[in-house]
């Protein structure tokens, strides 16, 4: 489990709790199903038990956590209702959204992308498909950044821990691995659309791009069937 901050953002204890949790589930380093002991991952977070007990509670909110009292708290199976909920918001809110940013885009933010995309395609050269997943959505939270919805996209990004864990759960095959190239290929056809500040041609390549994120129920649950509801 992660125990370190990135280096960007000074946290608080309930912050680096949240984030470090909410990781470790979508890594599947807590699996779903299990129970967690707060004092067991107070000592591998670093912190206290209490911003441990109160990161639990906000990831209850989005029903990725599940509080019993007098039982304890437990990391929620998998409902495929709500990844596909978790999924719908990303296409609502992200066709609109990389429509603002076509109109407030400027240079660096282009070239910040840009670098993103080169990362990725190394990512896809080496295999490293957790890399590729963590340098994607950078790619959607810098646009949501340029579009100034910050607040947005970490709404978006509580409930998104059910579609994101479900990605996680994706074979290293040879068909993810063509996927994962349109995958990018779709996020330059994003960025071409942004430099030219075509915003019809962006919010169609978002769309397309987030249409190709439906995950194979069927071959999931047979992988993983003790993960679900």
């Amino acid at each position: 489990m992660e125990t370190i901050t990135d280096g960007t953002v000074k946290e608080s204890a309930r912050e680096r709790a949240y984030r470090i949790l909410k990781n470790s589930i979508i890594m599947l380093e807590l699996e779903p199903g299990t129970m967690v002991s707060e004092s067991d991952l107070a000592a591998k977070i670093g912190v206290s038990r209490t911003p441990v007990r109160e990161a639990l509670m906000e990831l209850g909110k989005t029903k990725i956590v599940e509080i019993i009292p007098q039982k304890g708290s437990f990391i929620s199976n998998i409902d495929y209702d709500l990844v596909e909920e978790s999924r719908f918001m990303r296409l609502v809110l992200e066709m609109a959204v990389v429509e603002i940013a076509c109109e407030s885009a400027v240079d660096e933010d282009l070239l910040e992308l840009e670098e993103n995309l080169v990362m990725q395609d190394f990512c896809i050269s080496s295999f490293n498909s957790d890399k590729l997943m963590e340098l994607d959505n950078q790619f959607h939270k810098k646009i949501f950044c340029i579009a100034n919805k910050l607040q947005t996209y970490n709404m978006l990004s509580a409930m998104s821990v059910h579609f994101d864990r479900v990605r996680k759960m994706s074979l290293d095959t040879v068909e993810n691995t063509v996927k994962d190239i349109k995958i990018v290929a779709d996020h330059q056809a994003i960025l071409k659309a942004m430099r030219e500040k075509d915003k019809a041609a962006a919010k169609q390549h978002m769309e397309k791009h987030l249409s190709r994120c439906r995950i194979d129920e069927q071959r999931i649950r047979e992988k993983y069937p003790g993960y679900f509801k």
